[in-house]
This record gives C-alpha cells, sequence and structure tokens, in this order.
C-alpha cells in the first residue's frame, strides 16, 4: 500500500471527506470537506468512490511526495502560474513530488488521490473534527512529516498521457469567483427583521472579517436590526445559515457549525452557492442575492442532474 508524505502542510491541511451528516442528533457536526461538491468532482477524476478522503488544503504553500505512481485531481481556489490544472486529472511517478503554491484568489482546494486517504473510520468517516479531536489524523491537522496511507489505487490506463486531455467544468473546479455573490433564502426569522435590515442584506456588501474558520465566516457591514429583541429557544442550523446575534452583524455558518444555535436566522445559503461561501477569506467582499425555495431546489437537480451525466462521461473512459 502506499503513503502520501507531507513534507510541507501550509497553514491548515486536514483530511476530510463528505462528513457525518447522520449524526447531528447526537450534536455532532457534519463536517467534512466545506464545499462537499469540488471533492466528489476531484474524487470522481482519480476513479475513486464520491465520499473517498481528500486533503483540503488551506492557503499555502503545500508540498507533498507520494510513494508510488497515482492519479491526482484537485478542484477549489484559483492559483497562478506554474501550477497543475484544476480539474483535470494528473499521473504522478512514483516519489514525484507535488508542490502547490498560495491561491491567487480563494483558500482552499482539495486534492484527491487515487486509492484516497486510508485514515481510520471514526462514526462512518475519515474526516477530522478539529473541535471534537477526532478522525483524520488523530482528530488534528496534517503536520510536516507525516505520513498518511492510501487506499488500494484504481487502474490507471483511462489516460495515457502524463496529464488527461479532458476536464471537469471551470466552474467546479475553480470556485472562487473574484466578485462572490451568494443566492439566499429567507430564514425562519426573516420577517421578525426590520424591512431595512432585509432591504440591507439584498443590497449592500459586506466584509469578511478575520475572526473566521470552519465553523463560520463573520461578516461586517450594514446592521441588521430586528423588529423587537427577544429571547429565543435553540434551534437546529446547518452550513449554509447566516445567523444574526445581538450586535446586529451576520455570521455564515460552515461546515464545522454546531447543531444548535440560539440566534435569529435571517437567510440560509443555497446548497448549490456554498462552494463560493467555502472560499471566502478575511477581507473578501460579499453579497448577497434573494431567491426562491424552489429556485434553489431547481438549481440542486440541474447540478445533480449535470454530475450524473459527468459521472456517466468518466465511466465510458474508464478500463
Amino acid at each position: 500500500m502506499g503513503e502520501i508524505e507531507i513534507l510541507r502542510a501550509g497553514p491548515l491541511t486536514t483530511v476530510q471527506d463528505l462528513g457525518r451528516p447522520n449524526f447531528r442528533r447526537e450534536g455532532i457536526s457534519p463536517g467534512g470537506a466545506l464545499d462537499s461538491h469540488a471533492a466528489r468532482i476531484a474524487n470522481l477524476l482519480v476513479g475513486n468512490c464520491d465520499d473517498a478522503a481528500v486533503l483540503e488544503i488551506i492557503y499555502g504553500p503545500f508540498r507533498a511526495c507520494i510513494s508510488d505512481e497515482r492519479i491526482i485531481a484537485w478542484c477549489g481556489a484559483t492559483l497562478g502560474e506554474k501550477e497543475f490544472s484544476p480539474g483535470r486529472p494528473i499521473r504522478i511517478s512514483a516519489n514525484e513530488e507535488l508542490n502547490f503554491a498560495a491561491p491567487a484568489r480563494g483558500c482552499r482546494r482539495w486534492l484527491a488521490i487515487s486509492g484516497g486517504i486510508d485514515s481510520p473510520l471514526v462514526l462512518g468517516s475519515r474526516a477530522t473534527d478539529l473541535r471534537g479531536g477526532f478522525g483524520g489524523l488523530d482528530g488534528r491537522a496534517v503536520r510536516d512529516g507525516d505520513r498518511l496511507p492510501l487506499g488500494e489505487s484504481v487502474e490507471l490506463a483511462h489516460f495515457s498521457e502524463s496529464r488527461a486531455s479532458w476536464s471537469a467544468p471551470n466552474e467546479w473546479s475553480q470556485t472562487a469567483p473574484a466578485h462572490p455573490v451568494l443566492r439566499v433564502v429567507a430564514g425562519s426569522e426573516w420577517n421578525a427583521f426590520t424591512r431595512a435590515a432585509r432591504a440591507a442584506l439584498a443590497e449592500e456588501t459586506y466584509l469578511v472579517h478575520a475572526d473566521s474558520d470552519r465553523m463560520g465566516a463573520r461578516l461586517t457591514g450594514t446592521l441588521l436590526p430586528r423588529k423587537k429583541k427577544t429571547e429565543m429557544i435553540s434551534e437546529a442550523v446547518a452550513p449554509g445559515t447566516i445567523q444574526v446575534p445581538d450586535g446586529a452583524q451576520p455570521i455564515l455558518l460552515l461546515g464545522d457549525c454546531q447543531t444548535l444555535g440560539g440566534y435569529p436566522k435571517i437567510a440560509h445559503v443555497i446548497t448549490v452557492d456554498l462552494p463560493v461561501a467555502a472560499q471566502l477569506r478575511p477581507n473578501d467582499r460579499v453579497r448577497f442575492q434573494i431567491v426562491s425555495l424552489e429556485s434553489a431546489r431547481e438549481l440542486f437537480l440541474s447540478r445533480e442532474n449535470d454530475l450524473e451525466r459527468f459521472r456517466a462521461g468518466l465511466q465510458l473512459r474508464m478500463p
């Protein structure tokens, strides 16, 4: 069995997969790759199943060496020159070094390796839960010098050159737009906010605060006051929920968010735009666009249909 040696882990690299969505009732956050769609695409490109474990790399630089021949692919942040092409399978020779610089735009990328990262399953997932201290590599971020086992590689004959001539759609492989706009549906407390607050969310620009992480992105901008300040019973929240604490500045929850929250929920980022949310970094400016629940559903179903067609096309290229 092969392994990947981490030569330079960068600021924060973790093992992630599609997370633990079935343990929310026990208070365990879903976790997993903050952009599950990007992780799925990268895995499909290298012949893995959708939920194989990948490396989520924040910023960079990142350097690693794989012990045997593999196929790799990555999706996510936009990189500068002299980098492996995003969304394109690449054949890596034994002991060939991978070297990723810091992204030019966005902050996260997901690196899939044929065979997947073979860390132990915890509650049905290999994802690292940094707050809980379990999953991945002993529940912690990857460090320089770590060696991670790889699963059995798939057959490597589905393209003959070092780089495949085909790739995933650009909007799937590079998910950090220059001017991010997040489409949202009205939250359960939408009508508890003033008319001015609801208009501000739809019309104003918000700045991502430095105090942001995998749990959520704090935003600063026009205040979003409620009509009345009343105490709330804690209710279920999920990645994409936009909560507004008493200070009236919004917090966009991400994959490692808690399962319950006691702040009012003004809106929720639609599923297909969570990849854009995952790329927000401090000092980025983001806007919101209100859409209907039916539109959100149609966009999700359309993407899933496109994904199935993409999957079928890849299978035609496999041996």
